[in-house]
């Protein structure tokens, strides 16, 4: 069987640096093109098209996607005012990866959403985002750990089948949920959302608040690895 060609979104910056250069870069942390060939899948980067009509074509071509984390989503998507604890828009990376979670939601490609993805697919069905919690976040650049609880039943409880640990680092949660969507999981200490499903979909649909590429475990990736592979 070969393996399965999963697309990553990846951040867009306006100055990184690397040996004498220092420019405008799409990047990537390295956890996830690594977690994704951990769980047996080839890893693709997706930096943001100038046309979002772009994805429809490039989604075609990938058998599974994984939406990633990073900055927050801005809060008109989803008819909000904005918290003054927001942090700046990302107005590109939004309309991208909106539309790719359209395409892949259209095509019935497998998709994983993670912390920022999980809350963006929430909001492209019309659910809306708690915009600051407190105690979801480790010091500055440092995740923390808390407890998930699995809701039976659902898809993520026949992946994760117990409560676990799982590194975070989110000042933003789910509020609504969106259109279709299941509430999967909830943190142990305060209930909120961290997983969310389509249980409806054709398709592998998954959106979780927390991080599995900052950790060591590969079930939530090889889960829709497993599913691209179909």
């Amino acid at each position: 069987m070969s393996q399965p060609l999963i697309g990553v979104s990846t951040y867009l910056e306006p100055s990184a640096s690397w040996g004498v250069w220092n420019l405008p870069a799409a990047l990537l942390p390295s956890g996830y093109h690594r977690l994704v060939q951990r769980a047996g899948g080839l890893a693709a980067m997706l930096p943001p098209d100038e046309d979002p009509a772009a994805a429809a074509r490039l989604v075609s071509r990938l058998d599974g996607l994984v939406i990633s984390g990073g900055p927050d989503v801005e809060p008109v998507r989803y008819g909000a005012e904005v918290d003054p604890r927001t942090g700046p828009p990302a107005r590109e990376r939004d309309a991208w990866e909106l539309a790719l979670i359209d395409a892949a939601l259209a095509s019935g490609t497998p998709l994983l959403g993670i912390c920022r993805g999980h809350q963006l697919l929430n909001v492209f069905l019309g659910g809306t985002l708690v915009q600051h919690l407190d105690g979801h976040v480790g010091p500055p650049g440092v995740f923390d750990h808390h407890e998930v609880k699995p809701v039976p039943g659902t898809l993520l409880a026949g992946i994760l089948p117990e409560p676990v640990s799982v590194p975070t680092f989110h000042h933003q949660s789910v509020a609504q949920l969106g259109k279709g969507l299941t509430a999967s999981a909830h943190a142990a200490d305060d209930g909120t959302v961290e997983a969310v499903e389509l249980p409806d979909a054709e398709a592998f649909v998954l959106g979780v608040q927390w991080h599995p590429e900052a950790g060591e475990d590969v079930r939530i990736m090889r889960a829709l690895v497993e599913a691209a592979s179909g």
